[in-house]
């Protein structure tokens, strides 16, 4: 488990700004330590907001785009291309704009997919394309991971994983099928906390006043995972929350070094 690292910036468009160049450097290392790199994206505002801050970065072509995995947190069941899912957006953000090989992003499956309506089946497909990615410096279950990103949610949920309900207490499977969502669609896919804390980094983003609640309580001493799922999501060599002053704002400074603002 790794000490949270604490990063604040002065608004939501320099958090953006600031996490894309982070992300870049992060790939180009990562490829030029071993050939490739693989990324876990994640959805929501802030998500979005780092891919779109990505697609205008003047060093965005530093990555070599053909040797990058691309997998997703979790998502939306919904139908292929309903602007509600994650990989719909994440595509018109930034995706197809830049020359990805398709092999390599792997959207979680649809509702109309080959598994129907069954979330659950479709979670197990997901797990079983995790397990023929892993490598060597995997764990047998899911790829190394070289960074895997969560946006922080208002009642602190990452991912698809909520406050109480079944998933975040998932402790042997890598993805799950979610049922009675607190949020629309009620129905989703997720990776399970031992999925994201195979990553080598997990990065929390958040910004907002919104969010300055979440961000307090799973940051606080004490904070249990099921009840505060952020609290749970850590990587196995770092964990960076990147965050705006709005979502800082309940926090002691003593937190976070006064260069970050």
């Amino acid at each position: 488990m790794s000490t949270p690292q604490l990063v604040v910036h002065r608004d939501k468009e320099l958090m953006a700004q600031a996490a894309a160049a982070r992300l870049i450097t992060a790939v180009v290392d990562a490829q030029a330590a071993r050939g490739s790199a693989s990324v876990v994206l994640t959805g929501g505002r802030n998500g979005n907001g780092l891919l779109a801050a990505l697609a205008t970065a003047p060093a965005r072509d530093a990555i070599d785009w053909g040797r990058l995995d691309l997998w997703w947190g979790d998502e939306r069941f919904l139908p292929e291309g309903d602007p509600e899912r994650n990989v719909t957006q994440a595509r018109e953000a930034l995706l197809d704009a830049v020359p990805l090989d398709p092999e390599r992003v792997h959207a979680m499956p649809a509702s109309d997919g080959p598994h129907g309506d069954d979330a659950d089946a479709a979670a197990r497909a997901y797990a079983e394309e995790l397990a023929r990615a892993a490598g060597p410096e995997g764990d047998g279950a899911v790829p190394a991971f070289d960074v895997l990103m969560l946006g922080v949610g208002p009642d602190t949920h990452v991912a698809s994983l909520f406050p109480e309900l079944p998933a975040v207490r998932e402790t042997e499977r890598t993805v799950v099928g979610v049922h009675g969502a607190p949020k629309p669609p009620p129905t989703r896919t997720t990776l399970t906390l031992p999925a994201i804390r195979s990553a080598h980094e997990v990065w929390l983003l958040a910004a907002g006043e919104d969010k300055a609640d979440a961000v307090a309580t799973a940051l606080s001493n004490g904070a249990g995972e099921v009840q505060a799922p952020a609290a749970g999501a850590y990587g196995r060599s770092r964990t960076l929350w990147l965050l705006d002053a709005a979502a800082a704002a309940q926090l002691p400074r003593s937190l976070y070094p006064s260069a970050s603002a």
